[in-house]
């Protein structure tokens, strides 16, 4: 029993090292293209980080486990704001950006509750997915738009540090994204696979896996990145990488899964949902109270996220 503990390990470090190569090779690729470190920090980047709960969630659906596809969305979506921004906020509070406010919280509340809604009949069909992706891609461009419009020298040069240097040549682009999509695939084939594994043999339910374990392994990148940033004492890139990883989530990642292979859930409850959409809203009067996400609101979902574990689990 012990070898599928070992396996999921095995696949969380090839989740986030896929993660890794996908995004270094895309964005020097991007760099070649003529592509401005502003729209590849947006984009190529963005859903770069965002690529293990895609490969995780379309190997669940195509497996016929709904429930580990979307609770995988919906757990790595209250993991991102209440652990994460939690302790990114605890290590060092968080510098609020007025477009934050503005522009791309209430998009991440407006597909939060747009989730359960789609959902209301525990199934996620092609319609349904052809919407969530349509709206990724609206996303997506009027992001760039606006990110063109009015970025100014400081910004531009911000995405430019962290964008990934480029590399010799073309040709190991490519090599780069084909072993990034490869080391994906297999992660996510390991983790799913054992995970329920486990949850079996434990009596658990394949939804709860989905929630906590699957969930956590694939918001992997985006924890690494934010508490990094956070020692650094950068902490405002983990505001941006988290709110623009729950939209991706959402819209692309059970977007594109539910368009390729209509899913049910029946395992998550509107409990669960309820608690996304919770930390989502509660996120928005927290960064309009002042100027940072300070230590106490990061104690806050800190907090209420042991309290979501402590209901879950024993069910």
């Amino acid at each position: 029993m012990i070898l599928p503990y070992v396996l999921i390990v095995v696949a969380l470090l090839l989740l986030f090292g896929g993660a890794e190569l996908l995004v270094k090779g895309s964005a020097s690729l991007a760099v070649r293209a003529g592509l401005t470190p502003l729209v590849i920090g947006l984009t190529v980047v963005a859903f770069g980080t965002s690529s293990p709960e895609l490969a995780v969630s379309l190997k669940a659906a195509y497996a016929g486990q709904g429930d580990v596809a979307v609770g995988n969305v919906v757990g790595s979506n209250i993991l991102n704001i209440a652990v994460i921004l939690g302790l990114s906020a605890v290590i060092c509070p968080i510098v609020v950006h007025l477009q934050l406010i503005k522009v791309d919280v209430p998009i991440m509340i407006l597909v939060s509750v747009l989730l359960p809604v789609l959902l209301s009949d525990g199934r996620l069909g092609r319609v349904e997915g052809g919407l969530l992706f349509a709206g990724i891609i609206v996303y997506t461009i009027f992001n760039v738009m606006m990110a063109r419009k009015g970025a100014a020298a400081e910004v531009e040069s911000e995405f430019a540090e962290s964008i990934p240097k480029s590399t010799k040549h073309w040709s190991f682009d490519l090599v780069l994204i084909g072993g990034g999509l490869a080391t994906l695939v297999v992660g996510s084939r390991l983790l799913v696979d054992n995970s329920i594994e486990v949850a079996r043999a434990f009596q658990i339910s394949e939804a709860v896996i989905g929630l906590t374990v699957v969930a956590l392994g694939t918001s992997m990148p985006e924890l690494a990145t934010s508490i990094i940033a956070a020692v650094r004492r950068q902490p405002d890139i983990a505001l941006g990488n988290v709110i623009g990883s729950n939209i991706f989530n959402i819209l692309a990642t059970l977007g594109l899964s539910s368009l390729l292979v209509p899913m049910t859930a029946g395992g998550i409850t509107l409990v669960d949902y309820g608690v996304m959409v919770g930390t989502a809203v509660l996120l928005l009067p927290f960064l309009m109270t002042g100027p940072r996400l300070g230590r106490l609101e990061g104690l806050v979902f800190l907090g209420g996220y042991c309290g979501y574990l402590a209901f879950l689990w024993p069910k």
